[in-house]
């Protein structure tokens, strides 16, 4: 059958239709969020519930939060598509965007501070008599995770740029799993030492589960930049507009432990590069670590 101009006009008027309603049912409709397990799973839940309810009226998508067991388990949710956006850590960012094709989009911003960084710290009870890097000789120590960037690597690196032996000079090592966990191991006499965020442990404090006065400040970070909200490169570029809007326009909302949310503004990958800067000074194969 011959077809006319007629035919054919409609024929791929048809086909334009069939490609566009395609493509709208293929975009995103629930949202999957994952989230580091900084403080436990239940209330990494709660103290970002507001800002997930929050997401989902702004783009009108179902909002479904994930906390796994330990960073790498958010970052292998990524990599299988299992979930859409992260919450992650600068460190868990680099590995993440190394193994798991994930992009920087946004930090958030708070009105306490108004900044995007944050510090690592050890710290310990002041009882046990610790003030200075070489005095944790002999110690037990807390890491918080093996992809944690103030949890481990900074402070891995710190101590080890003041000449302490962090493979050697511990008489033990345990990864808490988290940063709370790992203010608690100190505040219990569990462990002599730990490295945790600055901002975490302010929130623990102020929340009255330890004592500021009766802990002491070993060592401090240069500043680290802020940990960043994440998509999946291969998120529809419409879902990742509207994402994108919706987070910049949060205000008002607590946000975890850094406060209450002046809006999540901008980042991109360059922003982390200090970080991979810290895991080459200790020679680390970002691509065999996941």
């Amino acid at each position: 059958m011959t077809m006319t101009r007629k035919t054919w006009l409609h024929t791929s008027v048809a086909a334009m239709v069939l490609a566009v309603t395609g493509t709208a049912f293929a975009q995103t409709t629930e949202l999957r969020v994952g989230l580091i397990p900084s403080e436990d799973a239940q209330a990494m839940i709660r103290s970002s519930q507001q800002v997930m309810d929050q997401l989902a009226a702004k783009t009108g998508m179902k909002v479904k939060p994930f906390v796994a067991n330990d960073y790498n388990g958010v970052i292998e949710a990524l990599r299988s598509g299992k979930l859409d956006i992260a919450y992650l850590g600068p460190f868990s960012y680099v590995l993440a965007s190394e193994v798991a094709g994930a992009e920087a989009f946004a930090v958030a911003v708070t009105k306490k501070t108004g900044k995007s960084a944050y510090h690592s710290m050890v710290i310990a009870r002041k009882d046990k008599g610790l003030q200075t890097v070489d005095q944790l000789k002999g110690r037990t120590f807390a890491f918080v995770d093996p992809s944690s960037a103030s949890g481990h690597l900074f402070p891995k690196a710190g101590l080890m740029a003041e000449g302490f032996d962090t493979d050697k000079g511990f008489s033990r090592v345990i990864f808490s799993g988290s940063h709370d966990a790992s203010i608690m191991a100190v505040a219990n006499g569990k462990v002599d030492a730990a490295s945790v965020a600055d901002r975490i442990f302010e929130s623990a404090a102020s929340k009255g589960l330890v004592k500021a006065d009766d802990f002491v400040v070993i060592w401090r970070s240069q500043p680290i930049p802020e940990s960043p909200m994440v998509w999946r490169k291969n998120l529809d570029a419409a879902t990742k507009q509207k994402v994108a809007a919706a987070m910049a326009d949060i205000k008002d909302l607590p946000w975890g432990d850094q406060g209450v949310l002046n809006g999540f503004a901008p980042t991109n990958d360059q922003a982390y590069d200090v970080v991979r800067q810290t895991a080459k000074a200790l020679k680390l194969d970002l691509g065999r670590m996941k």
